[in-house]
């Protein structure tokens, strides 16, 4: 028999007991009195029945399983909720949830906490208001994670989480930051329209996206780009912008539904994708989308020595005015050669023979890889130099 309630004031004495009875919960609309917190399970003056509790114990750690789905559509919970070891122990307990677990549009007015828990099926918090700090750290989804149009008015604590399935954090809003350090993706990620309202940066050190070739980590770095501009850290934004770029590239390689493909598809949409390859190498590899500086300097580089190198061989013929012979030059007036030509210097006092065809067509590419290239560079330095 659930235990269902609409509209009225239950006290978190009562969901606790029919928590520990096994049954389904399922409220809507009503208001939650008192600390929700399942500790209070094991308290001996709580005078809780706990005889149909299923709980496992193993080296002091107690295990809470929660069969049953629970429910509180459009609730406001008045004091702490709690379905999380006590801070002071926090591996003294895990609760495990095997049914859904809805929280929908409900309103946490105290702290929250869901630390080390398992949602093996649905964790939906679509719509909450957290009011305090909020703490779903170290959880295990199996199942997908709602939290689209959430509310975070205190931090929002992810870390060291994994979600196995499918993550939807759509236009949610962190008023006071986040932590997704040691976070992992699994799944499908959604953080599109997610923001920041005080210029806070969510900490994010060794979060990983296991669809990574996706893309689907793309809006995760729009969301860190738009609040590090905002807090005037113009450096991670670059950053984020840079990670923005490789995975929208990823996306538009894959496509939408690339794993619902067939083998014959799959090979088309790569061969489509194929047009992506200048935006590869130019764009990212070595442009790094205006971020990346040195690889434009380090590009320049290998083209001036290996040029010299060329120009220094026997396969190169460069007329020297001082002499008016062609000649095989050393390897340092090769490298003056080359960087001369690579600046669009020369011609001055060397030159290519007019017969030899390869000398001049070599010159004629590296002097218009060199425009290209400190061209790229300019633009590098003052996109990174006049941000903000």
């Amino acid at each position: 028999m659930a235990f269902q309630r609409k509209n009225q004031r239950v006290s978190a004495t009562d969901i606790l007991q029919e928590i520990a009875n096994g049954q389904e919960i399922k409220l809507s609309g009503c208001t939650i009195s008192g600390e929700l917190d399942v500790n209070r399970l094991f308290v001996g003056e709580e005078n809780f029945d706990t005889s149909k509790l299923d709980l496992t114990v193993r080296d002091d750690r107690k295990t809470v399983t929660i069969a049953e789905r629970i429910e509180f559509e459009s609730c406001t919970f008045e004091g702490n909720v709690c379905l999380a070891p006590p801070w002071e122990k926090p591996d003294a307990l895990e609760v495990v949830f095997k049914g859904d677990a809805i929280f929908n549009s409900s309103v946490f007015k105290g702290q929250t906490r869901f630390s080390r828990a398992i949602f093996e099926a649905i964790a939906g918090f679509d719509g909450c208001t957290f009011a305090l700090v909020a703490s779903f750290r170290l959880i295990k989804y199996h199942g997908i994670g709602l939290y689209r149009t959430a509310l975070f008015e205190g931090y929002g604590l992810f870390d060291g989480s994994v979600f196995s399935d499918e993550a939807r954090f759509t236009n949610t809003c962190f008023s006071k930051g986040g932590n997704f350090t040691k976070v992992r993706f699994e799944g499908v990620t959604d953080f599109a329209g997610v923001y920041s309202r005080s210029k806070s940066v969510p900490v994010y050190e060794t979060v990983t996206f296991a669809r990574k070739r996706y893309g689907d980590d793309e809006t995760f770095w729009r969301f860190i780009k738009q609040a590090s501009q905002e807090a005037g850290h113009y450096q991670l934004a670059g950053e984020a912008f840079y990670n923005e770029r490789c995975a929208h590239l990823c996306r538009r390689f894959h496509g939408p539904g690339f794993e619902e493909l067939s083998a014959a598809q799959k090979v088309v949409r790569y061969l489509v994708g194929l047009r992506l390859v200048p935006e590869l190498l130019l764009g990212r590899l070595l442009f790094g989308y205006g971020e990346r500086p040195i690889r434009v300097l380090a590009a320049s580089a290998l083209i001036i020595v290996l040029c010299a190198l060329y120009y220094s061989s026997d396969s190169a013929q460069i007329v020297n005015r001082v002499g008016e012979a062609a000649c095989q030059m050393k390897f340092r007036d090769g490298l003056y050669f080359s960087t001369i030509t690579f600046t669009t210097l020369g011609f001055g006092d060397m030159y290519p023979v007019a017969e030899h065809t390869a000398t001049r067509f070599m010159a004629m590419l590296e002097a218009l890889s060199g425009a290209c290239l400190m061209s790229l560079f300019v633009v590098s330095l003052a996109k990174r130099f006049s941000r903000g």
